[in-house]
């Protein structure tokens, strides 16, 4: 293998992991999840939530559930039909695109009297997002990518 493919394959690896390591994961409601009688709003407030990154919802699924929603639906607690909902307890969202997201739990009176929902604002990507502080999953990313690094230095080193 000549010189110019290995540089090749070596930058279009490096450019995969990076694209992998920066991606975050939010776990709503950090460690507590997504439950009843937390206020969703402050904690979204202090994030910056890029294209890329997800929304993971941890929950008991027998007592909630997540909607993503319009404007008027959030400002209502008003939900679509149950299947259009996530329902695992263990859910992730992808944010695939900018602009503003909704989010409430359509079960009982969470959303109306629980402020069981939020609001953010996505961005586009960037070079350097800040990483979630309980992101666990973010710093296995990382970590992930820091481990495959070493192997595709070798591989390449080998076809050389």
């Amino acid at each position: 293998m000549g010189s110019a493919p290995r540089l090749a394959f070596l930058a279009i690896s490096m450019v995969l992991l990076f694209s992998i390591a920066m991606a975050t994961d939010h776990v709503v409601g950090d460690d507590k999840g997504w439950t009843t009688d937390i206020d969703y709003s402050r904690w979204a407030q202090d994030k910056v939530f890029h294209v890329g990154d997800n929304l993971v919802f941890n929950y008991d699924k027998n007592k909630h559930n997540v909607f993503k929603l319009n404007m008027t639906q959030f400002h209502n607690c008003t939900f679509p039909p149950e299947n259009n909902g996530y329902s695992s307890g263990n859910d992730v969202i992808p944010l695939k695109a900018e602009g503003k997201k909704w989010y409430g739990c359509g079960k009982g009176n969470h959303c109306a009297s629980h402020q069981m929902k939020f609001a953010i604002n996505v961005v586009a990507s960037s070079p350097a997002p800040a990483p979630s502080p309980t992101s666990s999953a973010h710093s296995s990313l990382s970590s992930l990518s820091h481990f495959l690094i070493i192997p595709i230095i070798a591989v390449s080193a080998i076809f050389a």
